[in-house]
């Protein structure tokens, strides 16, 4: 009987211990650029120029966030813009409303790319990313997000493009892993992170299933951005934060607190890639909410104890 009780013993502080070491950590973000961006999303670290890009959708605005300044340069456009991803030192890739179109940064000229499809003007681009041969991924959505009615495209160096997926609702958050093998992907709605096989050389993904579920009154997953041990770090809309997932498993491992509700992307930057830069969005909050979360549309930034990876650039062949 006493080897008994000590073995149910032994067994309730290992169950008790393996809950503890599973809670998330906690991790606080700090405002580093105050703004009133309606939409603040797209963050990508631009290693080439040591400085962070973001956009404001609505704004239809593209930032340079300078950090020895502390201060963003900008450029305005006539129409929405959702995606920024590195060129060349001098150049930029950015998805407008309708459109991929480069951007010469030093004088503001624009050179069309390629064509996206919006069923006249019923959808707009929304989040992409550069996969790891240089071909940039954008998605797309419906104005007022009804189901079903976006496609996400890949598009080439020459202008080229191809359909990957279609039937989905809100584009976002593209990753790959460093043997890239995979590809993760969120359609903001389900809720769930999906996982694609991914074949570098022809650009091909397969369905692999369900990588993580988020949790009820977490928020929907938004922007992503991936560490160099593949965790998977998303921004959340509605969820207060940036979530910290290991994808095999779908165990949630850290969460990056921050003061404004719709948090909307991340990425790694700073000299050693170990600084999370977050962006948010004030757009869909009511007066109250403003009030209470002034932040709301700001850029901020933590050091989670983990490294990104260099983001891929246009046209590059890695």
């Amino acid at each position: 009987m006493k080897k008994n009780r000590i073995f149910f013993l032994c067994a309730a502080l290992a169950f008790c211990m393996a809950g503890f070491a599973q809670a998330p950590k906690q991790i606080q973000a700090q405002v580093v650029f105050k703004a009133k961006a309606s939409t603040g999303e797209g963050s990508i670290w631009n290693s080439q120029r040591n400085s962070l890009f973001w956009v404001d959708i609505e704004g239809k605005t593209l930032y340079e966030f300078l950090p020895e300044k502390k201060t963003c340069r900008h450029w305005s456009f006539d129409r929405m813009i959702t995606t920024v991803v590195p060129e060349t030192p001098n150049t930029v890739v950015v998805a407008l409303q309708n459109e991929v179109t480069r951007v010469n940064l030093d004088n503001g000229s624009t050179e069309t790319i390629s064509p996206i499809f919006d069923d006249n003007g019923k959808l707009r681009t929304n989040d992409g990313k550069c996969d790891p041969e240089g071909r940039l991924w954008v998605g797309t959505m419906g104005f007022g997000a009804p189901h079903g009615q976006a496609s996400l495209y890949c598009v080439l160096s020459d202008g080229s493009q191809t359909t990957k997926l279609i039937g989905v609702t809100i584009s976002n958050g593209l990753v790959w892993t460093k043997d890239k093998k995979y590809m993760y992907y969120n359609d903001t709605p389900t809720g769930k992170i999906a996982r694609y096989r991914y074949d570098a050389e022809s650009g091909d993904i397969t369905w692999d299933g369900i990588a993580v579920q988020m949790k009820p009154g977490e928020g929907s997953p938004d922007g992503m951005t991936i560490d160099n041990e593949d965790h998977l770090w998303v921004a959340q809309w509605g969820g207060f934060g940036v979530y910290c997932y290991d994808p095999m498993t779908g165990q949630q491992l850290a969460k990056v607190n921050v003061p404004a509700p719709n948090v909307a992307s991340c990425a790694f930057g700073g000299a050693n890639l170990d600084e999370l830069y977050i962006t948010t969005a004030r757009s869909s909050l009511k007066p109250e909410q403003l009030k209470k979360y002034p932040l709301s549309g700001s850029l901020f930034i933590c050091r989670p104890g983990a490294k990104g990876v260099d983001a891929n650039r246009f046209g590059a062949d890695h």
